[in-house]
C-alpha cells in the first residue's frame, strides 16, 4: 500500500481553467525538455548498440558463437535489472528526490554513500557466486539441445560443445553485473539530481569499450589459445568500466564523496529497501520471464541469437521515446507526490503516457512495414545472410506489436513506485510470469512455432499486464480517470495518422527497390533512409491535419518556432 505520506489527495475541481493550462503547459515543457536531454543521449548509445550488434553478426555465426556470446552475456544481465536499471534504480529516485525535497541535497548524498556501500558488498558476492556455478546456471538456463552442438574441431580451442564455450564466457562476463550495478546507481543520483544527459550517455561508453578492446581481443584471444569470443567477452568488462568513470566526475560536481559507510539501519535507508523488496521481486518476476524465454530459445539453433538481434533493433525506438520519457519523469512524479500535489502530478503522468503514444505508434507501423530492409541494412554483411535476415525481421515485427505497451508500462510503474505502491505492479508481474510461461508453451510446443512465437508471447504478456495496471492505478492513485480521454483521442489520431504513413513508407520502400534493388550497401541506404524520411513528412502533416496537441508541445518546447508554432 502507499505510503501516508506520500499518498496522493483525492482529486479536486479547485482551480480555474486558466490556471491549470498554464501550470500544464509549463509541467509539459520542463518534462519535454528533460526527455529531449536523455533522448539525445540514448540516441548516441543505441546507435553504437545496434554497431556493436553488427560486429558481433559480422565476426560470429548466429547458430555457434553468437548463440554461446549472448547466452553467457545474458545470465549476468538477468540480475542487472534488478540490482543495476530497475527496481534499485526506480526505488532510490524515488527516494532520493523525497529526501531532496524535505532535507536538502547533503542529506540524499550521505544515503546515497550508505546505498553505494551496501550495493557493491552485495553484488560483488553475488558476482562471485556467479564465477563459481556458471555451469550449473548454464545448464538450468539452457537445457535445450540446440546447445550441446559440437564445435567444429579447428575452432574448439579445447572446448566440446556450444555449452562448454558458453559456460567460459559467463565465467568471464560475471563481473559486469557488479560494474553496471554501480553505474545504474550513479545514473539513480544524477537523475534525481536533476542531471539527465550525461548518465544517459553512459551506455555509448560501454558500447565503445565493448566494440574496441572486443575486436582487438578477437584477434589476439587466438594466438593466445582462446576462443575468439572470450576477447569480445574481455570487451564487455571493459566498456562497463568505461560506463561507470564516465559518469564519476558529474557525480563529485553533485556533492557525492564516496567513503567507507555502514550505517544500514538509517531510516531512509529502510525507506528505500522497502521499495525495493518487492520491487526487487517484480524484476525477478521478469527475469523469470527470460529464463522462460531462454529455455525455450535453446531448443532450437540461432534462436537465441535472432531474438537478441530483434530485440535489439527494437530497443532504438523504445529508448529515443519510452526509457527517455520514463527517466525525466520518475523524479517529477516523485517529488509532486512527496509536495502531495495531485493536479501537477496528474499533468505530469497524463502528458508522458500521450508522449510515449505520440512517438511509439508510428514506430510500431513503421517496424511492421520496414522490418525487412531495416534489419537487412543493420545486419546482413558478414556471417549475417539472408534467411538470418528473414528470421530477425519476423521477430521484430512480432515485438513490435508490444511497443506501446512497452514504453506506457514503464509510466504506469513510476507511478506507482512515487506514490510507494510497488505492491500492485508486483503481483501483476507475478500473475504475467504465469501468462508468459503458458504462452511460450502453447505457441512453441503445442502451435509448433519456432522463435517468433516467444516474441509474441513476450508482447502479448506485457499488453496484458499494461491492462491490468492501468485499471489498478486508477484506483490506488486515488486521480480518477487518468485524463484517459486525451490519451485515447491522442491514440486514435496518432494510429490514423501512422497507417497512411506506413503506406506511404511502403509505397517509397518499393519504388526505390525497383529503382535500384538492395544487393549493395548504397541502395539499401538510400531505401531505408528514403523510406523513413517520407514517412516522418507524412506523419508530422497528418497530425498537424488532425490537430494533434502533443506534436505541437513537443514541439514549442524543443524548438518553440517549429512549424510557425510558439
Amino acid at each position: 500500500m502507499a505510503s501516508p505520506s506520500s499518498q496522493l489527495k483525492p482529486r479536486s475541481a479547485g482551480g480555474t481553467e486558466a490556471s491549470d493550462t498554464q501550470q500544464d503547459s509549463g509541467t509539459s515543457e520542463d518534462l519535454t525538455r528533460s526527455a529531449g536531454v536523455v533522448s539525445a543521449g540514448v540516441m548516441v548509445s543505441r546507435v553504437l548498440g545496434l554497431v556493436r550488434e553488427q560486429v558481433l553478426a559480422y565476426l560470429f555465426p548466429a547458430k555457434v558463437g553468437l548463440d554461446a556470446f549472448y547466452a553467457a552475456f545474458r545470465i549476468p544481465n538477468l540480475l542487472r535489472d534488478m540490482f543495476g536499471e530497475g527496481a534499485l534504480s526506480k526505488a532510490f529516485v524515488t527516494t532520493l528526490s523525497e529526501i531532496e525535497a524535505k532535507e536538502g541535497r547533503a542529506a540524499s548524498m550521505r544515503v546515497a554513500n550508505i546505498v553505494f556501500n551496501a550495493l557493491g558488498i552485495t553484488v560483488s558476492a553475488l558476482a562471485l557466486l556467479g564465477i563459481l556455478y556458471a555451469d550449473v546456471i548454464v545448464d538450468v538456463v539452457f537445457g535445450g539441445v540446440g546447445f550441446d552442438t559440437a564445435l567444429p574441431a579447428d575452432q574448439s580451442y579445447g572446448l566440446g560443445t556450444k555449452r562448454d564455450l558458453t559456460v567460459l564466457l559467463t565465467q568471464i562476463m560475471f563481473p559486469f553485473l557488479l560494474l553496471v550495478s554501480l553505474a545504474a546507481l550513479v545514473m539513480a543520483i544524477l537523475n534525481a539530481g536533476g542531471r539527465f544527459f550525461v548518465p544517459a550517455m553512459a551506455s555509448s561508453f560501454f558500447n565503445i569499450g565493448s566494440i574496441v578492446v572486443g575486436v582487438v581481443g578477437y584477434v589476439i584471444a587466438p594466438r593466445l589459445g582462446y576462443h575468439p569470443t572470450v576477447g569480445m567477452a574481455v570487451g564487455v568488462l571493459a566498456g562497463g568500466v568505461l560506463q561507470l568513470a564516465w559518469q564519476l566526475p558529474s557525480l563529485a560536481s553533485l556533492g557525492f564523496r564516496f567513503r567507507p559507510d555502514f550505517s544500514f539501519r538509517d531510516p531512509w535507508l529502510s525507506k528505500a529497501a522497502r521499495l525495493f523488496g518487492p520491487g526487487a521481486l517484480m524484476a525477478s518476476t521478469v527475469q523469470v520471464n527470460v529464463l522462460v524465454n531462454s529455455f525455450f530459445a535453446s531448443h532450437g539453433e540461432g534462436w537465441l541469437a535472432w531474438l537478441t538481434q530483434s530485440y535489439r533493433v527494437l530497443h532504438l525506438p523504445l529508448g529515443l521515446v519510452s526509457v527517455a520519457v520514463s527517466i525525466a519523469t520518475l523524479p517529477a512524479l516523485s517529488r509532486a507526490a512527496a509536495e502531495r500535489n495531485n493536479e501537477r502530478f496528474l499533468q505530469t503522468f497524463s502528458y508522458a503516457t500521450r508522449l510515449v503514444i505520440l512517438f511509439t505508434v508510428p514506430a510500431t507501423v513503421g517496424l511492421l512495414v520496414l522490418a525487412p530492409p531495416i534489419v537487412r541494412l543493420i545486419f546482413e554483411q558478414g556471417r549475417f545472410g539472408p534467411e538470418d535476415t528473414t528470421q530477425v525481421a519476423s521477430a521484430l515485427r512480432y515485438y513490435a506489436l508490444g511497443l506501446l505497451s512497452f514504453g506506457a508500462i514503464k509510466i504506469v510503474t513510476d507511478g506507482f513506485y512515487a506514490i510507494r505502491d510497488v505492491r500492485a505492479p508486483m503481483m501483476v508481474s507475478l500473475a504475467g510470469m504465469g501468462s508468459n510461461a503458458a504462452l511460450n508453451w502453447l505457441f512453441v510446443v503445442v502451435l509448433g512455432w519456432d522463435h517468433r512465437g516467444l516474441a509474441l508471447a513476450t508482447s502479448t504478456t506485457t499488453t496484458l499486464s499494461l491492462v491490468v495496471l492501468w485499471l489498478l492505478f486508477r484506483r490506488r492513485s486515488r486521480l480518477g480517470r487518468l485524463d484517459g480521454r486525451r490519451s485515447v483521442a491522442t491514440l486514435i489520431k496518432t494510429l490514423a495518422a501512422s497507417m497512411v504513413m506506413g503506406a506511404a513508407a511502403l509505397l517509397t520502400h518499393q519504388l526505390l527497390d525497383g529503382l535500384f534493388g538492395h544487393a549493395a550497401l548504397l541502395p539499401r541506404i538510400a531505401q531505408v533512409l528514403g523510406a523513413i524520411s517520407i514517412a516522418v513528412l507524412v506523419y508530422i502533416l497528418g497530425c498537424m491535419i488532425l490537430r494533434v496537441r502533443e506534436l505541437k508541445e513537443v514541439a514549442a518546447a524543443l524548438a518553440p518556432a517549429a512549424f510557425g508554432w510558439r
